[in-house]
């Protein structure tokens, strides 16, 4: 396997925890993880208002999609994040530079479609507050509504820098592999055409051969 590929060295390689909690996706995917749990912890808490007879109603204008939205993309940011993150553990053992391109492809499509779902979550909850009457019983949940959205939008970036780094990763392994294939090529000598054979006009007979030849022609039988 060629060492350096997609961003990580040789398989079978130790790995320093200290260095792996300090990489940039790996502080990206943690502050994630920690912004998804306060959108839907927030919802789920106290996103819903009772009204007195039993009737739980969402916080964002009385909308059920919008809280199910949050709550729903909010968990399964979540778990993803803790699934990365073990990724990113097993990844330098990973031997197969296929299967790192695999690792990295699927990183980038997930946080790429995470980053526009966190988007259009945070235009729903935003336009939904917004018509909503911040009046009793729905003033009480205010705050969880204000942060619920912020931290949407702060996902939103969390997720494209995690976007970013993804697509880095790639560029770089595909790079490294290009360069390792031709320098592999390089070291063998090119196949050579038919105009470039020795011409065998100038081969050259072995030492002594013409004083051989000679002598051969000199010899005499013997009379007896």
């Amino acid at each position: 396997m060629e060492g350096g590929a997609y961003g990580a060295g040789k398989a079978g390689a130790e790995m320093d925890l200290i260095s792996f909690l300090k990489q940039p996706h790996t502080i990206l995917r943690i502050f994630n993880g920690i912004f998804s749990i306060v959108v839907f912890a927030s919802i789920m808490n106290k996103g819903y208002v009772n009204f007195g007879d039993g009737t739980l109603l969402c916080v964002f204008n009385k909308n059920e999609s919008a809280c199910n939205y949050g709550i729903t993309i909010g968990i399964i940011a979540f778990f993803a994040c803790i699934i990365f993150i073990i990724l990113d553990l097993y990844f330098p053992q990973i031997s197969s530079v296929k299967d790192r391109k695999y690792a990295v492809l699927l990183e980038l499509g997930f946080s790429g479609l995470w980053t526009f779902l966190w988007f259009v979550g945070f235009c729903l909850l935003a336009n939904q507050w917004q018509v909503t009457s911040v009046k009793i019983p729905f003033k009480q949940s205010a705050d969880t509504a204000r942060a619920a959205i912020a931290f949407s939008f702060f996902s939103i970036l969390g997720w494209a820098g995690l976007t970013l780094k993804a697509w880095q990763r790639y560029s770089l392994g595909a790079d490294t592999s290009l360069f390792s294939h031709d320098h592999l090529d390089a070291g063998h000598p090119p196949f050579s055409s038919g105009s470039e054979i020795e011409n065998t006009d100038n081969f050259q007979s072995p030492p002594f051969a013409e004083n051989l030849d000679t002598t051969s022609r000199g010899y005499q039988m013997p009379s007896y």
